[in-house]
């Protein structure tokens, strides 16, 4: 019988250890100071996706979120409240004195990580990166990085395409998103709120949600919460933006998609004689800020390499494809008070399909 393979020792005498053992200890070092290290329900944060480079994109992300953090709330600040406690009552335990020296600096580093305004998170899905925050709210930054974007035509990123504001989480099953969604919405549709509304809908790395039943039920929650709540594919006031990665769902209410571009740092900067370059309905559509249904014809001008193969499409027949690289586009859906099938039928008829979509 062979004798079993002996490791190869180090230099110093040791066994070398294995590449199991190396990323064992990596995410121990990683889960000890900061927090939640990946995406999971109960967080608030900003859904980015790039262009191949996650690692350039936090790092834009980053920039962007503290240039624009700190003008609207002010430097970031770290709690004080695991400093050493002063008075040791005269005690003059050398040893003592520095092992608890070490154990609250230990203690504050490992706070100040999770008090961090932006922290980057494993968002489990190619091409998108999750920035956790921590006592903003990021549907007000984001609109307003992107309306001054939008404003000064000064752009300010490379890989970063959509920059999308998480106000919510929860679990990625139709209860949990139900439940989630009757408290969630109220502050933008229940009486006396009141407004227009879209339903846009992406999934990633899920194969167990159904497309169809989740916008029926989030629709029918807003057409609960007041029945004044109308419909507006063209120039929503609010567009409720559902994004499922693996079995996290997260959710966000938005203002000035359409304007904004679909939130698109890459194409909210172009001013109007670079968009009517592209074609006409795309040059309207940048003109007055309002969404054209395209042709069978009609095709993005950039690529989206985020897409995920779980993106529903809904397609006129003998259409042609949006985009060659992209295997799906992101679907609009909105559907007014509770779903019935002639409505849902009008509603996916209705529903358009992505233009400069690089999410």
């Amino acid at each position: 019988m062979a004798a079993p393979v002996q490791q190869p020792l180090q230099p110093g005498g040791g066994k070398r250890k294995g590449k199991a053992q190396y990323l064992q200890a990596k995410r121990a070092r990683r889960c000890e100071g900061g927090g939640p290290r990946q995406l999971e329900p109960g967080l608030q944060g900003i859904l980015i996706t790039c262009n191949m480079n996650e690692r350039k994109c936090v790092e834009e992300a980053y920039s962007l979120l503290n240039e624009y953090g700190d003008d609207m709330y002010g430097p970031e600040k770290f709690s004080d409240k695991d400093q050493q406690p002063s008075g040791s009552e005269g005690e003059d335990n050398d040893d003592v004195e520095a092992a608890l020296k070490k154990e609250v600096g230990d203690i504050k580093a490992s706070t100040e990580m999770r008090l961090r305004r932006f922290q980057s998170v494993e968002s489990g899905a190619n091409n998108v990166v999750f920035i956790r925050t921590l006592g903003i709210e990021p549907e007000k930054l984001v609109h307003h990085i992107l309306q001054d974007m939008y404003k000064t035509k000064k752009k300010k990123t490379r890989v970063i395409l959509r920059m999308l504001p998480i106000s919510g989480t929860c679990k990625a099953f139709l209860e949990d998103m139900k439940k989630y969604a009757e408290t969630f919405l109220e502050p933008w549709f229940k009486a006396p709120n009141k407004g227009t509304f879209q339903i846009v809908y992406k999934s990633r790395n899920n194969s167990h949600m159904n497309r169809e039943e989740v916008i029926k039920e989030l629709a029918g929650i807003v057409g609960s919460l007041n029945s004044e709540n109308k419909v507006d594919l063209t120039n929503p006031q609010y567009t409720v933006v559902v994004e499922i990665i693996k079995a996290v769902c997260c959710l966000s209410v938005v203002k000035d998609y359409t304007l904004l571009r679909k939130y698109n740092l890459q194409e909210v900067v172009k001013s109007a004689k670079d968009s009517s370059q592209l074609n006409p309905k795309q040059a309207a559509r940048a003109g007055n800020g309002k969404e054209a249904k395209l042709e069978p014809g009609d095709k993005s001008n950039q690529n989206d390499p985020a897409e995920g193969k779980n993106n529903q499409q809904v397609v006129p027949e003998k259409s042609e494809e949006l985009d060659h690289t992209e295997p799906t586009s992101e679907t609009q859906v909105v559907s007014e008070g509770e779903a019935k099938p002639e409505l849902a039928r009008q509603v996916t008829e209705g529903s358009e399909l992505s233009n400069n979509d690089l999410s």
